[in-house]
């Protein structure tokens, strides 16, 4: 991993649309189509299917608006609103067992159908929130940031 591989800050809000619109109005962002549907994650208390939303600003900094779930690790933080920090991975279980090595504890794996891991997040004691997304996306999601359509 290195810090050249951080592409995004994620921000859980209760209400994308409307942090949107704030961001645009504030400073300008442009913004993505949201992305979402139900997906298959993979928790420390077992495998859950939730409903995840979310959209990329067009412009850098790169920034990502989560949709809040209560009752899971996608909530607002309060005070800085900074929930995550979004790296690229070549190396999905490698990266996650580094970070585990270093006191990262995972809390969410996104699983394909087929049961591949396509991002992770994790959560150290002291220090930012991660989430390491397999570089295999990174085609895809440039697609999205340059057109702002959800990749067909």
């Amino acid at each position: 991993m290195k810090a050249t591989d951080q592409f995004h800050v994620g921000l859980v809000v209760d209400d994308i649309a409307a942090a949107a619109a704030e961001l645009s109005a504030l400073f300008g962002h442009q913004w993505c189509e949201e992305l979402g549907a139900p997906a298959r994650v993979s928790l420390p208390g077992g495998d859950a299917v939730l409903d995840l939303r979310s959209t990329y600003s067009m412009s850098l900094p790169r920034l990502e608006l989560v949709r809040s779930i209560p009752g899971s690790l996608w909530q607002p933080v309060v005070g800085s609103g900074v929930h995550h920090l979004g790296y690229w991975s070549d190396d999905l279980a490698a990266d996650s067992a580094e970070l585990a090595r270093h006191g990262y504890a995972s809390e969410a794996v996104g699983r394909r159908p087929d049961g591949t891991p396509y991002w992770a997040f994790h959560r150290g004691a002291t220090g930012p929130r991660i989430e390491l997304v397999t570089r295999a996306l990174q085609p895809v999601l440039e697609q999205y940031w340059t057109t702002g359509r959800r990749p067909s």
